[in-house]
């Protein structure tokens, strides 16, 4: 279980962990589970890593920020 002080309880033994399959079809890295009214996130790399928790509002501002590429990094090639 992890508590949260403002979000509550994301009961990590309820959560299915759900992930994106990588371009050559392998299982991606990141981790999403929908539990009640809270989404977890997770290095699935790590399963008994920390566990990020967005209420409803943060997760839909979160997507629109990755689809606005608000999270691009440049990768610098003369390096």
């Amino acid at each position: 279980m992890v508590e949260h002080p403002l979000k509550g309880q994301f009961d990590e033994t309820r959560a299915v962990w759900q992930r994106a399959e990588n371009p050559d079809g392998s299982p991606g890295r990141i981790g999403v589970a929908f539990v009640d009214d809270l989404i977890g996130m997770r290095d699935m790399a790590e399963e008994n890593g920390p566990i990020l928790v967005f209420t409803p509002a943060e997760w839909d501002a979160f997507i629109g920020g990755v689809q606005d590429g608000e999270f691009d990094i440049e990768i610098d090639d003369e390096q």
